[in-house]
């Protein structure tokens, strides 16, 4: 179980945005983490704490299929990203990361940056499944058994 903050942001979030192409060239992902999702929020790396969540709406991870997106969203100590939708290549890679991404419906969507906004501490409890917020309301997600099995560890090592 992880308990962490939401971070929104908005549909059709591509890789660029969530590490831009001139990070890329840095030697490491510790280098590399402290320019995440520089170009929506400049103090991102500065607010965000591991354990922590990003909400991406439709489409979260299109664009290129860099790798390096995932990597630097890991070095950041994320280990859920939440969307309605997520390019292929990109959900692959999360995965790769121990990152898991789940698929929520837009009504949920809307309740998550909602509290996003209020900076309330929201739960992902991959053992049964849910999302619990800070008002209490649950909601299910569905995800594989081997990749729950394989994203187990690093949620339970996260904070």
């Amino acid at each position: 179980m992880s308990v962490g903050k939401i971070f929104k942001f908005h549909n059709d979030l591509d890789t660029d945005q969530i590490i831009a192409s001139q990070y890329l060239l840095l030697p490491t992902i510790d280098e590399m983490k402290d320019h995440t999702f520089e170009s929506l929020d400049p103090d991102f790396p500065k607010k965000v704490k591991p354990g922590d969540y990003v909400v991406g709406g439709e489409n979260f991870g299109c664009g290129s299929s860099r790798e390096n997106a995932p990597e630097a969203i890991a070095g950041m100590g994320i280990r859920c990203v939440i969307g309605t939708t997520f390019g292929g290549i990109f959900f692959k890679n999360c995965v790769n990361q121990g990152i898991l991404p789940i698929k929520v419906d837009k009504k949920d969507l809307t309740e998550l940056a909602a509290l996003s906004e209020k900076g309330e501490a929201t739960t992902v409890d991959l053992v049964n499944r849910n999302i619990i917020l800070a008002t209490g309301h649950v909601l299910p997600f569905s995800v594989g058994d081997m990749q729950r099995y394989l994203l187990m560890e690093g949620l339970d090592n996260v904070g």
